[in-house]
């Protein structure tokens, strides 16, 4: 229900409940904006049936120099500027009175309005004869004025500014914040679709299918925390039948550990020969990391990278500070933590000593398991975690094919946390020697 038109500078006889009632319709229906350029002219065409004027005038001085200030707002334009995305089109004027009244940082009322013809704003206030200025206060200094107008002289009442003013700058502050959500909006948008993007590209520099190897058997999951993360795995087909693994995990997480892993990825590609020698090809990582793009940015890599030779039965490793993998090296024995020495990760100190092979037999009974630290150290709802205690309880019998390793370790994992979502990237690649040719599986 509309309300009636009053003039509420009339203070004669006024209703308070006839007052009371139009003001509850007014914010009534400014709750239903959300668009600041829509809330505005709602309240815009509702004061003014309240509190009716002439002329509304908006100007600012935001990220102007004294005398000069912008219009925002003029009621009397026929083609309407929205000031948030026509920032272009403001008019830009330069002293005169309107300038003096928005640095003068208070309110203001002039009951008999003579304008220049020369002051800038001569056109806007043409045939005004009364004149309020009302501050509208961001962090304690006027941003923005509110410039009412009447054509009468003496026909804004004292009694009345107070409420105006007061009135005014909780609707600017209301209008700020929705103009602040919008663009909070409009930037998750954003970085929402960049993020969906360089999902897209992370996911093309990971490998498509799993290779087939004879005397091996793989089996692959991979989860990011985020749409993006930084865990990182290849597979490096090598000559005489061996295949090379790579395991890797950026400090950090979302988009910045993404950007690291993509640069890992293009190293390791970019690598001058077939990658046989893990110590140094860690070592040829270590050292294009450190020099070229972490020794700025205090992050580093986790990585470890192994040859597996089904023909001469061996698995030759080396570890740059990443989770030891677990081993069970005949039937029914237990997980074990790979023979490992230390080494820091990759991007720490390129000039640290080189990584060093260190090598072990892999028979068709063998079973290695590589994962990110992201599995073991997930918690369920009590702040328990999973820890490598539970790890090694998991399946490891030699006829146990990659896959159904994989696909009990995930159940045993996921029963564990449940449907708390995972707050870190999680990689596992199952890698199990079989006595002949075996289809890999990608989970």
């Amino acid at each position: 229900m509309m309300p009636v038109e009053t003039d509420f500078f009339e203070i004669s006889s006024r209703n308070w409940r006839a007052k009371l009632a139009i003001s509850v319709d007014v914010m009534r229906e400014l709750s239903r904006y959300t668009d600041p350029d829509e809330m505005f002219q709602v309240f815009a065409h509702r004061m003014n049936q309240v509190y009716p004027t002439n002329r509304q005038i908006t100007v600012t001085r935001r990220g102007l120099n004294d005398p000069e200030y912008r219009v925002l707002r003029y009621n009397l334009w026929k083609d309407p500027i929205d000031p948030y995305r026509e920032p272009h089109r403001l008019p830009l004027l330069q002293g005169g009175l309107l300038a003096e009244l928005l640095y003068a940082d208070e309110p203001a009322v002039i009951d008999d309005l003579d304008v220049c013809d020369d002051d800038p704003c001569a056109d806007f206030l043409d045939g005004q004869h009364s004149l309020l200025a009302i501050p509208l206060f961001e962090a304690g200094d006027t941003m923005t004025m509110l410039i009412l107008t009447r054509e009468e002289q003496k026909a804004f009442p004292r009694e009345q500014i107070p409420e105006l003013v007061w009135m005014s700058n909780l609707f600017a502050r209301a209008m700020q914040s929705q103009v602040l959500s919008r663009q909070l909006t409009e930037a998750n948008q954003t970085a929402l679709y960049e993020q969906k993007v360089i999902a897209e590209l992370q996911r093309s520099l990971l490998p498509a299918t799993v290779p087939t190897v004879a005397g091996l058997d793989v089996a692959v999951y991979y989860q990011t925390a985020g749409r993006v993360g930084g865990d990182y795995y290849d597979f490096f087909p090598l000559p005489g039948g061996r295949l090379g693994l790579l395991l890797a995990d950026v400090s950090g997480h979302g988009s910045p550990a993404a950007v690291l892993m993509a640069i890992t990825q293009s190293l390791a590609h970019s690598y001058a020969k077939p990658p046989e020698a893990p110590g140094e090809f860690l070592t040829y990582l270590n050292g294009e990391l450190s020099r070229r793009y972490t020794s700025s940015t205090g992050h580093f890599v986790t990585a470890f990278y192994a040859v597996a030779d089904p023909r001469a039965g061996t698995l030759t490793y080396a570890n740059a500070g990443h989770v030891v993998p677990r081993i069970a090296d005949c039937d029914d024995a237990a997980w074990q933590p790979l023979p490992n020495l230390e080494r820091l990760p990759l991007g720490i100190n390129g000039r640290q000593p080189a990584y060093l092979d260190q090598s072990i037999p892999f028979t068709p009974q063998t079973k290695l398991l590589l994962l990110t630290d992201g599995i073991v150290e997930s918690s369920n709802r009590d702040q328990d975690r999973y820890g490598f205690d539970r790890l090694v309880r998991l399946p490891r019998h030699s006829t146990d094919s990659a896959q159904w390793i994989m696909t009990a370790i995930l159940a045993g994992w996921d029963g564990f946390i449940g449907e708390l979502p995972i707050q870190d990237d999680c990689t596992m690649v199952v890698l199990r020697g079989v006595a002949e040719r075996s289809q890999a599986i990608v989970s």
